[in-house]
């Protein structure tokens, strides 16, 4: 990878990191806002919700006129947004007496930017490099700054909380604010076609598109939405539990809930590295990850120890850190230029949905049998396993738009 690219992709990092602080850090923080504000806990898990939502329903769009008018310029005005929702949430914490209908409005607007930002990353990683290999190489950078955001998320968020409990608000426009002068100093966006193709046009080349490759791409979607919701769902499951059964709190439990993501960090980095160009073995890889996330979360079945929870989510770690860069490739790489930004941002999209769905569903599940809660998703991690044999096969289908 070219020296100037280098300093492209890591400025382009900066956005998922930017973004990821922007929603984890406040999952350790909604118990405190929940007092202060004087809220039920389901209110305040719509902080997160409302997030999710809105960006879920946007990055298609986002996706679509990125595509047509260029990715920075659908990426800076996006960040501009998310830093405008953070302030009006941190000024609501700060000034208003009922401050909860302000804080939802300022989570609405860092939905919407997100939903600009975030995801028109990975195509605009396919565009700036020639090469697969440079390609899956910036993929992997991408996938390590957007998951080192998840390990911090967890420590900064407690850590402002504890100078004011609205202070995590406040640091989103600061974050957004370093990522634009990087995008407009650092990165030079490659040229779109000069004339973006007309929406009926457009709309009908996706479909053939999804005629053409729709196989693979609904697997690869399907089977990143299901890394999402077992990662997010067992965080979710271990920040509780951590509370509940070991009264740990605040900064420390950031640390602890902090070992996972570190795992996936890693494994996410050294994969992007060492996949190159070789579709096989981002199959390979990405089977093998599976295996390990499903091994892992079948183990937690029998024991609700402390030390063997926190192992089994380390292996899960490595095993979803596996898989995600692999399946970043695969779209990111297996579609043509003109749908690159519509085709991603769709596959954000279904990441997006099974972060939104991870914690409501292992909450529900928890009222019931511990065995039953991570056995089941066993078996939903096995399904990911079998559509990834049957339906992801690069000598049958990535072959075709690859060449």
């Amino acid at each position: 990878m070219e020296e100037k690219k280098n300093w492209d992709v890591l400025s382009i990092a900066s956005i998922p990191l930017v973004m990821t602080l922007g929603n984890s850090m406040l999952i350790p923080v909604l118990p405190i806002i929940e007092k202060e504000v004087g809220i039920s806990s389901v209110q305040a898990s719509m902080l997160i919700t409302v997030y999710s939502i809105v960006a879920i329903l946007c990055i298609p769009i986002a996706g679509y006129i990125s595509d047509h008018i260029g990715r920075k310029r659908v990426i800076i005005p996006s960040l501009i947004l998310a830093g405008i929702g953070g302030l009006i949430s941190g000024f609501a914490g700060l000034n208003a007496e009922n401050p909860y209908n302000l804080l939802l409005i300022g989570r609405f607007l860092q939905g919407i930017g997100a939903a600009g930002a975030a995801p028109i990353v990975l195509p605009l990683v396919g565009d700036l490099f020639k090469s697969e290999k440079d390609v899956s190489r910036g993929l992997g950078i991408i996938e390590t700054s957007n998951t080192f955001g998840k390990v911090l998320s967890p420590i900064l968020g407690a850590l402002l909380a504890s100078i004011i409990w609205y202070m995590p608000f406040f640091a989103i426009p600061v974050f957004c604010f370093i990522s634009i002068l990087l995008l407009i100093f650092l990165v030079k966006s490659p040229p779109l076609k000069e004339k973006p193709l007309a929406f009926k046009e457009f709309v009908k080349k996706i479909k053939v598109t999804f005629k053409r490759e729709g196989r693979w791409l609904y697997a690869v979607f399907a089977v990143g939405t299901i890394c999402m919701f077992i990662l997010f769902g067992i965080l979710f499951y271990l920040s509780t539990m951590l509370e509940d059964s070991y009264q740990i709190e605040g900064v420390k439990k950031g640390i602890i809930l902090a070992i996972p993501l570190a795992a996936l960090c890693g494994s996410s980095y050294i994969t992007g590295k060492s996949i190159g160009q070789d579709k096989q073995k981002m199959r390979k890889i990405t089977l093998l990850g599976l295996l390990l996330l499903t091994i892992a979360t079948f183990s937690i079945s029998f024991s609700k120890d402390i030390y063997v929870l926190l192992t089994a989510l380390f292996v899960s770690g490595i095993g979803i850190g596996f898989a995600l860069p692999s399946l970043d490739a695969f779209v990111t790489e297996g579609i043509e230029k003109e749908q690159r930004g519509s085709i991603t941002s769709l596959y954000s999209s279904m990441r997006f949905a099974g972060v939104a769905l991870g914690p409501p569903v292992f909450a529900f599940l928890m009222k019931g049998s511990h065995f039953f809660l991570f056995s089941s998703n066993a078996l939903i991690c096995l399904l990911a396993i079998v559509i990834t044999i049957l339906m992801i096969r690069p000598e049958e289908t990535v072959k075709q738009t690859w060449g």
